[in-house]
């Protein structure tokens, strides 16, 4: 695929395919994590969008009214990957025989809930199959849509309403599902982690891959709620910015198996400055919890080289 030379101004410049006016917090990443990824469509390319059951669907979806600018289908919590992979199966059967002649791409978004746990096997089944559609995850990291219940892309130690953080409890015990390389185990042609950087590039150009090469991909979009998560709904880009910098959230590719780092910091920051303006995370901060903070940063030490180390293979 020719990657085009990426232009601030001219992407985001291009129409809108996620209309104004839908119901999503301030300071969310679940609708920028969309517009970005749909703004990587080729104008005159159409499109039909899933959408598994989650803040995005109940705030861009309300009977018979939609965000969307192209078909849309609401799926179930648990099967947004088998609901796409049928309905590009159709489209091209119909192609074949003539009845269709426009081309149509096929995206669907999930949030962690729904992709990580709840509808993993659907879009496990969707990628093993190889349908030539995008499933894009925007991990938010719990179940924000019913009340920020954890999920398994909750971060370790965060507090949540099923895993409350107290005298008893330092928050959720286990650590994150690293789905991105589980989806990459399936030999797909692309998976791309990424999130909300300066000007987007890194978000744009890996969508724009996602859905021009051709058979599956998996993007994992890291997209903050201010709800759960806790911080001003203007300090959505710095977040993302530490979550990089910190190596929490390392930005990569899977591309017929080679792994490729996106971005090195510079300067590695302590995960503590990702932590720190978080209120799921300000209980690590007492003086009788300070040695999880090290605990959390070897985690993210482990992960990064271990990601590093794929890279350089």
């Amino acid at each position: 695929m020719e990657q085009a030379a990426y232009n601030f101004k001219e992407v985001m410049s291009k129409p809108e395919r996620l209309a104004p006016g839908h119901r999503m917090c301030a300071g969310c990443g679940g609708t920028i994590a969309v517009r970005n990824v749909l703004r990587a469509l080729k104008e005159g390319d159409k499109a039909v969008i899933g959408n598994a059951t989650g803040c995005l669907e109940v705030s861009s979806f309300m009977y018979p009214y939609t965000a969307y600018e192209d078909s849309y289908i609401h799926n179930a919590f648990e099967n947004a990957g088998a609901t796409l992979s049928g309905v590009e199966t159709a489209y091209n059967v119909l192609k074949k025989k003539g009845k269709i002649k426009d081309t149509y791409k096929f995206i669907t978004f999930g949030g962690d809930g729904g992709t990580y746990d709840i509808g993993f096997q659907s879009l496990s089944g969707a990628m093993e199959r190889g349908h030539d559609m995008v499933y894009v995850c925007y991990d938010n990291g719990a179940y924000m849509n019913t009340g920020t219940q954890r999920s398994s892309a909750t971060p370790q130690y965060a507090d949540t309403t099923t895993t409350p953080a107290g005298s008893v409890s330092a928050g959720k015990v286990q650590i994150r599902k690293d789905l991105a390389a589980i989806i990459a185990e399936h030999h797909v042609p692309y998976v791309g982690q990424t999130t909300f950087t300066s000007n987007f590039k890194d978000l744009y150009t890996k969508a724009q891959k996602a859905i021009y090469t051709p058979g599956a991909a998996f993007l994992n979009v890291m997209s903050p709620c201010p709800r759960g998560w806790g911080y001003e709904t203007s300090e959505l880009m710095n977040i993302c910015k530490l979550a990089v910098d910190t190596c929490y959230w390392p930005l990569f590719e899977v591309i017929d198996g080679k792994w490729i780092l996106s971005y090195e910091p510079k300067k590695k920051l302590p995960v503590e400055d990702f932590l720190k303006p978080q209120r799921r995370f300000r209980h690590l901060f007492r003086k009788e919890n300070e040695e999880l903070i090290g605990c959390f940063q070897e985690e993210v030490d482990r992960r990064w080289e271990e990601l590093r180390n794929r890279c350089n293979s």
